[in-house]
C-alpha cells in the first residue's frame, strides 16, 4: 500500500506535505549518490558515529559490523534503509563497498548518511540506492567509530528515529514520521495535483492580469 503511494511523486512532495504538518525541519539537502537515478525509499535503522575516544570504545565492539546487526537485530532488514550519523564530520568516511556490501546481501534498500562513503564504483553496481555527502579515498577509523545503534541520531540537522520512513533522490531527502506516512503521501498527491493544475492554468494567463489583479498563488 505504501510502496504504491509514492509513485509520482519526489522527496519535495513529502517535504510540502510535511511542512503542512510540522513546522520541524525534515529535509536533508547537497547529497551526493554513486547512481542518482535510484530512489531510496524505506524505514529507517540507525548508526551514530563519535570521534574516536580510546578510553571508551573497544574497537571489537564499536566498529561497523557489530553495530551493523545490532540496528536490525529487532527488525526484519529486507527493504529497510541503514541511516548512519557523522557525529559532526560530514568529510570522513563512514564505510565503503567491503563493509557496506552488508546491506546489499540483507536486500536492504540502501544508505543515507551525512558523511562521505568509499567506493563508489562498487556501491554504484549493487542494487541499492546510496545517498551521502560525496565519495572519499581515506577510511575515518581514527577520526571516528560506531557507538550507537537503533538508537535516535542527528542527520545533516534533522532527528531521526529508527522507524521513521526515509525518501530520498539526488534532490534531497525527506524524513517521515512512521506513524504519519500514509496521511503526509497522500497529502502530497494532492499538492502535486494542485500544482499541476496551477501549472496548466498558467499556459492560458496574460501578463496583463496578473500584473493588475496579482494571483494567490504561494
Amino acid at each position: 500500500m505504501i510502496q504504491e503511494l509514492i509513485k509520482g511523486l519526489e522527496p519535495a512532495d513529502a517535504i510540502d506535505a510535511m511542512n503542512q504538518l510540522y513546522s520541524h525541519k525534515s529535509h536533508i539537502i547537497n547529497l551526493q549518490s554513486p547512481d542518482p537515478k535510484k530512489v531510496l525509499f524505506g524505514q529507517a535503522v540507525t548508526i551514530g558515529f563519535l570521534p574516536v575516544r580510546k578510553d571508551i570504545m573497544d574497537p571489537q565492539k564499536h566498529s561497523l559490523g557489530p553495530l551493523f546487526y545490532q540496528s536490525i537485530a529487532k527488525v526484519d532488514p529486507k527493504g529497510k534503509v541503514l541511516v548512519m550519523s557523522s557525529g559532526g564530520h560530514p568529510d570522513i568516511s563512514l564505510g565503503g563497498g567491503t563493509k557496506l556490501s552488508r546491506v546489499r546481501n540483507l536486500n536492504m534498500a540502501g544508505v543515507l548518511c551525512d558523511g562521505r562513503l568509499r567506493d563508489f564504483e562498487d556501491l554504484k553496481d549493487y542494487p541499492i540506492a546510496v545517498y551521502c555527502k560525496g565519495e572519499t579515498l581515506r577510511a575515518g577509523g581514527n577520526y571516528i567509530q560506531p557507538y550507537t545503534a537503533n538508537q535516535p541520531i542527528i542527520v545533516d540537522g534533522v532527528t531521526i528515529i529508527p522507524g521513521d520512513y526515509i525518501f530520498a533522490s539526488i534532490a534531497g531527502a525527506a524524513v517521515i514520521p512512521e506513524k504519519d506516512i500514509e496521511k503526509v503521501l497522500t497529502m502530497a498527491h494532492k499538492i502535486l495535483d494542485m500544482a499541476n493544475n496551477m501549472a496548466e492554468m498558467m499556459k492560458s494567463e496574460k501578463a496583463e492580469d496578473i500584473l493588475t489583479k496579482g494571483t494567490n498563488e504561494i
